[in-house]
């Protein structure tokens, strides 16, 4: 049975991948919903699969059948597969498939490592998947982006997405981002994202 849980931040060595899981982990158990919209090789599908238990739901987005068959391997190796919804369909189509409030989202952004380095997320497409995820995220949920900058295409997507990040309203989400400073300039980033409130108080007498 896969058993990892939520990495600490003194054992993650600059990963950003981790640095996300721990993000969203720590506020996933079991019963909780999750969405990886980047399902790639499925390493984020079995975590959140892990963490929300057989009572909870994972739905794993990607375009790419290769990429879910291989996700639907790993799930099955470990026992997993049974609470996991994968959907061969873009992330900006989420709201087809989902309809109900969502503890976590998992972007890992870029293209699949060691797939076809044309078939990228591109910022259209995730902007309006990232919209769709604050529609969709419960209060105390978060949303936890790594957003790589090194490969063709990429400089527009990652500041489609910085800049959407900030000018989420503060009374409603709080906003993080990390960037490795003793790194490359084309180093991924991530950015964190937690649900403060639903909706804004109505204010008015």
């Amino acid at each position: 049975m896969y058993n990892k849980r939520p990495v600490n931040f003194a054992n993650v060595r600059g990963n950003a991948v981790l640095l996300g899981q721990q993000f969203v982990g720590d506020v996933l158990h079991k019963g909780c919903v999750a969405v990886d919209a980047t399902a790639g090789n499925g390493y984020d599908t079995l975590f959140l699969a892990n963490l929300v238990g057989e009572k909870g739901r994972v739905y794993a987005f990607d375009i790419q059948q290769s990429a879910l068959d291989v996700t639907a391997r790993r799930l099955t190796q470990f026992g997993l597969d049974n609470n996991v919804q994968l959907i061969h369909d873009g992330h900006e189509k989420m709201d087809l498939y989902i309809n109900s409030p969502v503890d976590a989202f998992m972007f890992n952004l870029g293209y699949l490592p060691g797939g076809d380095h044309d078939k990228i997320t591109r910022s259209p497409t995730t902007t309006r998947a990232l919209q769709i995820a604050l529609n969709l995220l419960k209060p105390g949920g978060r949303i936890s982006l790594v957003v790589y900058t090194g490969h063709s295409g990429a400089g527009e997507e990652s500041r489609a997405v910085d800049e959407m990040a900030a000018k989420l309203d503060p009374r409603l989400f709080g906003v993080l981002k990390v960037a490795f400073v003793n790194r490359s300039v084309s180093a991924p980033f991530l950015i964190y994202i937690e649900r403060v409130k639903k909706e804004i108080e109505n204010l008015a007498p």
